[in-house]
């Protein structure tokens, strides 16, 4: 009976669950995060709907419009395309990058992570692998991979998701371990579970916390990472449009035309503010402190 309690205390329950969904519904701040996070993803993923002009499309002769202008509600580039219409799929842009060098920041460091906190045998080897890719800086990494597979979004994507490899093994490698030393997981071994049910089983579940607020940490990390590369010219290239490529392209007539480098700057601001806050509110939320409150 003590085992079957000791296994149960470590899994997950719904109740605990839904005690994080009311902490986090409590939170105005985290509640402006998700608004404003549920408006971005509706803009991009619906953007060849919503957007009121193609985003290559130029216009000569409406070049350097202000905000307000008909048609052109926050005004156009130098080339006369719509900047709204650019920074709906700029948006789209940077959340698919965003979301690929996470996915690659998952798949690879959390099975790493496992290992290397499960197995100390190995640990020391994933370890060393980690150091090495932290001994390259980031850009140097992603101009490396320009260089041999060309600018893109995909090696983008690619470059960032690397980059983010080492935090997250680092991060699933020490839950691990905190996991691995307490009863329930103790508990598991002695009824004779095998290393790969208790990794899945019993770590990996608890472990979920700590992985869903780095992937929030990851999010927003990434969108900067995908707006410096294109800004670079290292990443999404002209004349698909992303929000680097705006900031870089408005750089030249920034007297000019302040708007055409502050609209996509404020976008890139909100985004990653509003990743940030709900990446911090879910972190309280899931805080074992905050649900003994």
């Amino acid at each position: 009976m003590a085992v079957a309690e000791a296994i149960t205390a470590g899994t997950p329950l719904r109740s605990n669950r839904s005690k994080v969904v009311r902490r986090i519904l409590r939170n105005p701040l985290a509640i402006s995060g998700l608004v404003v996070l549920v408006i971005a993803v509706i803009l991009a993923v619906f953007a060849p709907w919503l957007a009121p002009h193609e985003p290559t499309q130029t216009n000569l002769g409406q070049a350097f419009a202000p905000p307000g202008t008909p048609g052109h509600l926050l005004g156009t580039d130098d080339l006369g395309r719509d900047v709204l219409s650019r920074i709906m799929f700029g948006l789209r842009a940077s959340l698919h990058v965003a979301l690929l060098a996470v996915a690659t920041s998952l798949v690879v460091g959390v099975p790493l992570g496992l290992l290397a906190g499960y197995f100390r045998a190995i640990d020391a080897l994933i370890s060393r692998m980690t150091d090495l890719v932290l001994a390259f800086p980031f850009l140097i990494l992603a101009v490396g991979l320009a260089a041999i597979r060309g600018a893109s979004l995909g090696n983008a994507a690619i470059a960032i998701g690397i980059a983010q490899i080492p935090g997250m093994i680092r991060i699933v490698r020490s839950e691990t371990l905190r996991l691995k030393s307490l009863d329930f997981v103790a508990a598991a071994i002695v009824e004779g579970a095998g290393d790969v049910w208790v990794m899945g089983r019993h770590i990996l579940p608890n472990a979920a916390s700590v992985v869903i607020v780095q992937t929030t940490v990851g999010l927003p990390a990434a969108i900067l990472g995908e707006a410096v590369l294109s800004f670079l010219g290292l990443g999404i290239q002209p004349p698909a449009p992303s929000l680097g490529t705006m900031l870089a392209d408005a750089q030249q007539f920034a007297s000019r035309a302040p708007w055409a480098a502050v609209m996509p700057g404020v976008a890139i601001m909100l985004l990653t503010l509003a990743f940030n806050v709900v990446g911090d509110s879910l972190r309280d939320a899931l805080d074992p402190k905050a649900s003994r409150r």
